[in-house]
C-alpha cells in the first residue's frame, strides 16, 4: 500500500511511521510547517526546526523520502482567525480540532491532490493519532476511541467526516502510550525520550496568554463576586479567561473560579467552590452538530466538552434544524460557549458541535 505519513517530531507520529515501514508498505512522510514567522518570532522560539531535524534522523533511518509542505497561510486563515474571533466575542475555542478538519486532513489532502495528482495518488494518510477506524456495513468508517483511554484523541477528531475517515489511517490506536514508548526505544528512535507536546499544536513553548496578547491586547474590566456583585479586583482581558478556571485570578480568600464573562461589559464574574453548583452548566445548546454518518436517535449518550478520559453521562434531543440539546446527568462548571460537546455511543466518537449556549433551564421550543 502507498502511504503518506505525517510526521511532527514527536514519538508518536515517528512509532507509526516505524510500524508502516515494518509491516512492508511504501511510504513517504510529510512534515506540515505551521509556524506562523512573521506573528509569532517576537515571542519566543518555536521547536519547528529542532522537530525536522527529528524528522530528517527518523527517515533517514529507513530510507523513507520526507517532504516539507508550508502551510503557514492556511492555518492562518482557517484556524487562527476563527480562534481569535472567538476569544474575542467571549467564547473557548478548540484550534486543534479545526486544525485537524481544515489543515491536517483537509488542506493537506488538497496540497496532495494538486501537487501528485492521480498518477501519484496514496492510498492512505497515516498519523500517530491515538484513534481507531473501523470500516463497518456498506464500507462506512466509524472514529472509535483509542484503547489508552488517557491518549485518546477522539475529541480531536470530531469534525472528520466520513470522506476523510475513508483516507485515514492511525497505527497507534490499538496500543498503550507505555507500549508506544518501548516500541520506540526498540527502533532506536532519536526522540524515544521526547516528551509529549502539550497545548496548541502551532504554539511549541510560546504561553498560550502571550499569544492571546499578540493578537487582542489587554483590556481590564472589574472581576465580580456572582453572588454579591462586589468588585473583587481587575483583570487584563475577559478573553484570557474561560469558565471554571481558577488560575491567574489573584483573588485573596479563594480559591475562587470564573463562572461567566460578560464581554460587552468586560466583566469576568467569579464565584467561591462552595457556590459552584449553582452556576455549573446541566444543559449545552449546541449549534449545527456534525455526524460522523447517520444522526443518532436523540437519547442517551456519552459526552465529552474538553480532552479528558472522562465521557459524562447525557441525554440528547433535537431544538430544532440546526440545534441540538444535550442535558448532562452531572452538571459541569467547566463547560463553556465556544467547546465543541463530543458525543459518544459506546466506544464510537458520533460527532459533535460548538457549544453555543450553556445554562440551567431548558429551551421551551423542543421536539424529540
Amino acid at each position: 500500500m502507498k502511504i503518506a505519513v505525517l510526521v511532527s517530531g514527536g514519538v508518536d507520529s515517528s512509532v507509526a511511521l516505524r510500524l508502516l515501514h515494518a509491516a512492508g508498505h511504501e511510504l513517504t512522510a510529510f512534515y506540515l510547517k505551521i509556524w506562523l514567522e512573521d506573528e509569532l518570532a517576537h515571542l519566543g522560539a518555536c521547536p519547528w526546526e529542532d522537530d525536522l531535524e527529528q524528522v530528517r534522523t527518523v527517515c533517514s533511518q529507513i530510507g523513507v523520502p520526507l517532504e516539507v509542505v508550508p502551510l503557514q497561510r492556511e492555518y492562518h486563515q482557517r484556524v487562527v482567525r476563527h480562534a481569535v474571533d472567538e476569544l474575542r466575542a467571549g467564547r473557548t475555542p478548540s484550534p486543534d480540532i479545526w486544525c485537524n478538519r481544515r489543515i491536517k486532513f483537509g488542506a493537506f489532502f488538497d496540497h496532495l491532490a494538486t501537487a501528485r495528482g492521480t498518477g501519484g495518488a496514496f492510498d492512505r494518510v497515516a498519523s500517530g493519532h491515538y484513534a481507531l477506524i473501523e470500516h463497518g456495513a456498506e464500507a462506512r468508517p466509524r472514529l472509535l476511541r483509542a484503547v489508552d483511554p488517557v491518549k485518546d484523541q477522539t475529541y480531536f477528531l470530531c469534525r472528520l467526516d466520513e470522506a476523510q475517515l475513508s483516507r485515514l489511517l492511525f497505527p497507534l490506536g490499538g496500543l498503550p502510550k507505555a507500549q508506544v514508548r518501548r516500541l520506540a526505544a526498540g527502533f532506536g528512535l532519536p526522540n524515544r525520550d521526547r516528551p509529549d507536546s502539550q497545548g496548541i499544536c502551532f504554539l511549541g513553548d510560546i504561553a498560550y496568554d502571550d499569544f492571546v496578547r499578540a493578537h487582542l491586547g489587554e483590556r481590564p474590566g472589574p472581576i465580580r463576586d456572582r453572588d454579591s456583585g462586589q468588585v473583587l479586583g481587575e483583570h487584563r482581558g475577559h478573553w484570557f479567561f474561560t469558565l471554571g478556571q481558577r488560575r491567574g485570578l489573584g483573588l485573596p480568600a479563594g480559591p475562587w473560579y470564573v463562572v461567566n464573562k460578560d464581554p460587552c461589559s468586560d466583566t469576568v464574574w467569579v464565584a467561591q467552590r462552595r457556590a459552584l453548583p449553582r452556576y455549573a452548566a446541566a444543559q449545552l445548546i449546541v449549534d449545527a452538530p456534525r455526524w460522523i454518518g447517520l444522526a443518532p436517535a436523540p437519547g442517551p449518550v456519552g459526552v465529552r466538552v474538553r480532552h479528558s478520559p472522562h465521557i459524562a453521562a447525557a441525554r440528547w434531543r433535537r431544538l430544532d434544524a440546526s440545534r441540538i440539546e444535550i442535558r448532562l446527568a452531572h452538571a459541569d462548571p467547566g463547560a463553556a460557549p465556544g467547546q465543541e460537546a463530543v458525543l459518544y455511543g459506546g466506544r464510537r466518537c458520533l460527532g459533535g458541535g460548538t457549544i453555543q449556549a450553556v445554562g440551567p433551564a431548558a429551551v421551551s421550543t423542543t421536539r424529540e
